[in-house]
């Protein structure tokens, strides 16, 4: 079962207490820092294109990256002139250069150690000289610390269960999420499993510089996240020369 198969339909009802509007403003500061004005912008791992859209109302020309078409529908069914591709990241093909590129809400950690490499060169290869790509990471700390933790999200149409275990042998965090949906007088039972990489602020560095990236800044101070004081988060900036 690949992960959002079931989930995504109702993702967007699962993130509501994400700020997106802050998250925006804090990935048009670094995209645009040192006076940088990029026109066309990739958000990889763009979901249900929340933070694309809001790129796009700042004026920039959006392409939006997903592996799961059902996140991509979703996406699509907002509107906007957006264009959508259904890509892996470690897959990343795109007809030229944009001048921007960010991956929200750890779109990231999904990657697996030789898979974050590849992603890596090929972000690189598609942005132009003297752009910028902006991400954040769910820290080894928090993946670490949700081991054996469980979840519930409940609602009136919706019940959402989710377990987590660590491996550290893996270097892993798995999530198995547990969907109950009303079908008449019964209720309907979807699962599927979820699996970020825990990365430490040095092993990113290094995949970084090793992916040709400079101009690299790491923080995890919680004052500096840009929807309040929420730890155990990194956000990311490089450049390419």
């Amino acid at each position: 079962m690949s992960a959002y198969d079931h989930l995504a339909h109702f993702y967007d009802q699962l993130t509501e207490d994400v700020d997106y509007t802050a998250l925006a403003d804090h990935y048009i500061r670094q995209i645009t820092k040192e006076g940088r004005e990029p026109e066309l912008v990739l958000d990889l791992a763009c979901g249900t294109g929340h933070l694309t859209r809001r790129l796009a109302e700042n004026g920039h020309q959006m392409i939006g990256v997903d592996v799961s078409p059902q996140m991509l529908s979703q996406a699509a069914e907002q509107g906007g002139n957006i264009l959508y591709l259904q890509q892996s990241l470690p897959e990343l093909d795109l007809y030229g250069t944009v001048d921007a590129a960010v991956c929200a809400l750890d779109g990231m950690n999904y990657l697996p150690p030789t898979a974050l490499e590849t992603a890596l060169g090929r972000i690189f290869l598609f942005l132009a000289p003297g752009a910028v790509f902006a991400f954040d990471l769910n820290t080894p700390d928090k993946l670490m610390g949700q081991d054996g933790a469980i979840f519930c999200d409940e609602r009136e149409d919706l019940l959402c269960l989710w377990r987590c275990a660590f491996d550290p042998e893996e270097g892993a965090c798995h999530y198995d999420f547990d969907l109950f949906t009303p079908q008449g007088h019964l209720w309907t039972r979807q699962s599927e499993t979820h699996v970020e990489y825990a990365y430490t602020r040095e092993e990113i560095q290094c995949a970084l510089e090793k992916a040709g990236f400079c101009g690299i800044s790491i923080t995890d101070d919680p004052a500096d996240m840009p929807w309040g004081t929420k730890a155990g988060r990194m956000f990311i900036s490089a450049v390419k020369p």
